[in-house]
């Protein structure tokens, strides 16, 4: 293989090149001499920013809420990544070819000259949105990473060296701010980049970077929009009806006519088909508190033997508990559950959700999620094509509420933030404080405990999770223990007994460990795990990057 031929195998892999996997139109095939030509052109240009793929979302699995039994679990949660793991190189990879892209259009604005001052400027807006987010990835995850403002030669590109994370977070906010200074409050027709886009990223990658203050602002900002809504039910919010309701405030499409879609078989239950693998932690289901405001170890309500009476609402809406009726089937656990009642049949059927030795591969943990998955979506399991939500009105709520906390500015304004989502969940006006439990405290360190329960419970399952875990330092303690699933003796269904839930809602079962089936066991180092590595392939082609603390 000639050398030249071989470099150019490499470069394929990195920061500049194309990957047809990531592209929807190939616009890195035309020439920059020819394309930008005019405004078809740099529509289309600014059109593939808006592709999921160049957004890496952090996996729900990477976390405390969430374990696949296919696969035993992952690396990121067995402690075992190394420089050369995919989930490191794939999101280096896609957030530079995102921002390879913005580069283009803005180095190319001025070409296409059938465009108006205000068309070029929302090009330039959008473009420089999207290079902003890509590089909140970024440093949230990897640190200091390569500063890009332009299109960079081969050559350059092999020589750039790294930029100190604090003064890209300037450029980010800058950049955001002027964003959201061009881009039009909504869009009719396709969805596109907005104002409020642009600030909730702000907030989020603000909050992700404990930056209070700025986090705070930018949350308010949205606020103060007045375009964006709680959606009344927080069930119907993830399935299609809610879909494009006023709480969502980014999301990318996904359809079944472009063959763009998922596969939900892995998380239906195995009497409806599916494989039951892809399941709730019960450290997630012991997070939802009492209907009294209170967690689990802590409320007169809880019995772990009716475990689902007087619970949050989001908790039913969340996880398919015992005795409902779920894609046809009533859903029953219980090891003695040889039958359950088939409504789509309308007799007794036999159970495969029940863990025993027919059924050795029911869930592993006795539960499935419910969130996002509807009885509508059954039948065509694998080709789903529900939008993918990435960022709505209800965390923004909350990254307002926790960034003023985190401020000791506590005030009314923090207390209706929290409430709003509070009673959203109960399906009750906010000022009905006595149809739920309503948050009252001005006590910072109580705050922050609800604050954190709040979020865990309220976002599951939309990849926020692990980077909560990373921000409150908390990970080593939230992923240094074992994974347990279903009682060792069926005597102890559903529940042996109550676990401890600690100062950062992380609840333990050493207490009664012997009476639970013992699935895995997470590992996280601190020495290194807060922080990504610079992947290797990026380091085979530039040494001069260097590289992350331990890796």
């Amino acid at each position: 293989m000639k050398p030249k031929y071989l470099y150019s195998i490499i470069l394929s892999g990195t920061l500049f090149s194309s990957c047809e996997k990531l592209d929807r139109f190939p616009l890195d095939k035309p020439s920059s001499e020819t394309f930008y030509a005019n405004k078809t052109e740099l529509g289309i240009a600014v059109n593939a920013l808006y592709n999921r793929a160049l957004y890496p979302q952090d996996a729900e699995a990477w976390s405390d809420n969430y374990w696949e039994r296919t696969g035993n679990g992952n690396d990121m949660i067995h402690g075992t990544t190394t420089i050369r793991s995919g989930m490191y190189g794939d999101t280096w990879f896609a957030c530079y070819k995102g921002i390879a892209r913005s580069n283009k259009i803005l180095d190319n604005l001025n070409k296409a000259k059938d465009v108006s001052d205000d068309e070029r400027r929302q090009a330039e807006a959008q473009a420089r949105f999207a290079r902003a987010y890509e590089y909140g990835i970024l440093i949230t995850h990897f640190g200091d990473v390569p500063l890009i403002k332009t299109t960079l030669s081969l050559d350059e590109s092999l020589t750039i060296k790294r930029t100190p994370k604090a003064e890209i977070k300037k450029f980010i906010y800058d950049e955001l701010e002027f964003a959201a200074s061009v881009l039009p409050p909504t869009h009719k027709g396709l969805q596109y980049f907005t104002k409020g886009v642009a600030l909730g990223i702000k907030a989020r990658i603000a909050i992700s970077l404990n930056d209070w203050e700025a986090a705070a602002d930018a949350a308010k900002r949205v606020m103060d929009l007045k375009i964006y809504n709680l959606y009344p039910s927080y069930r119907n919010l993830f399935l299609r009806v809610g879909q494009h309701s006023s709480e969502v405030i980014l999301s990318f499409p996904r359809s079944a006519a472009f063959d763009d879609t998922y596969d939900i078989q892995y998380s239906m239950s195995r009497n409806a088909g599916g494989f039951a693998s892809n399941i709730p932690t019960l450290d997630i289901i012991d997070s939802y508190e009492c209907t009294d405001g209170k967690p689990i170890d802590e409320s007169p309500l809880y019995d772990p033997k009716n475990p689902f009476e007087n619970r949050d609402p989001r908790l039913a809406a969340t996880i398919v508990v015992p005795g409902e009726n779920w894609l046809g089937y009533v859903y029953q656990n219980h090891p003695d559950a040889t039958q359950v009642f088939s409504s789509k049949d309308n007799r007794n059927v036999t159970n495969k959700d029940a863990k025993n030795a027919s059924n050795p591969f029911a869930s592993f943990t006795g539960y499935l999620w419910k969130k996002k998955i509807d009885e509508t979506q059954v039948a065509q399991y694998n080709k789903v094509d529900l939008d993918q939500i990435v960022l709505r009105y209800g965390e923004i709520l909350l990254i307002y509420a926790e960034a003023k906390t985190e401020l000791n500015e506590i005030d009314a304004s923090v207390h209706e933030a929290i409430n709003l989502v509070r009673a959203r969940a109960y399906g009750v006006p906010v000022g009905s404080v006595n149809l739920y439990p309503a948050i009252t405290t001005t006590d910072q360190v109580e705050l922050r405990k609800v604050i954190r329960r709040e979020r865990r419970v309220e976002l599951v399952l939309e990849g926020t999770r692990y980077m909560d875990l990373i921000r409150w330092k908390i990970a080593e303690k939230a992923m240094n223990k074992k994974i347990v699933g279903v009682p060792v003796n069926k005597a102890d269904y559903p529940f042996p007994g109550t676990p401890a839930i600690d100062e950062d809602g992380i609840p333990s079962y050493d207490a009664f460990l012997s009476k639970l089936t013992v699935l895995d066991t997470r590992a996280f180092d601190p020495s290194k795990h807060y922080i990504w590595p610079v992947p290797y392939d990026e380091l085979v082609l530039n040494p001069g990057l260097g590289q992350n603390f331990d890796w």
